[in-house]
């Protein structure tokens, strides 16, 4: 399942390259379905889950920045010089946040914890 996962994000980013708005879009829910039954698979094990939730959200930042540019609206003023693309920055930003979580609290406190299945 993870490299197929890997074969719908890459046709969504090619699609996004190109821009084949159709396919780039419908590609959007199996790598994001995907990734979500990975963190669910993996959730027992914190390494794991933090690394697979800050994929699923990174995902989801990628194809929202995608579908703006896509759908025209990515240019678009929100306030001051920041327009609707960087909206993309809020889940980003939660990525980091789970990784950082991860690194910075979680495993100094169980230095003895298995990090992979």
């Amino acid at each position: 399942m993870e490299n197929l996962h890997i074969v719908f994000w890459l046709f969504k980013d090619v699609a996004w390259c190109m821009v084949w708005r159709p396919l780039g879009i419908v590609m959007v829910f199996p790598t994001l379905i995907i990734s979500i039954i990975i963190a669910w698979r993996t959730r027992r094990i914190v390494s794991e889950l933090c690394h697979n939730l800050a994929i699923t959200i990174w995902i989801t930042a990628n194809s929202y920045w995608m579908i703006s540019e896509f759908m025209e609206f990515d240019t678009r003023p929100l306030f001051g010089a920041y327009t609707f693309k960087h909206l993309a920055i809020i889940p980003f930003t939660l990525g980091l946040l789970c990784l950082a979580f991860y690194y910075l609290w979680w495993k100094p406190r169980h230095p003895d914890e298995m990090e992979t299945m």
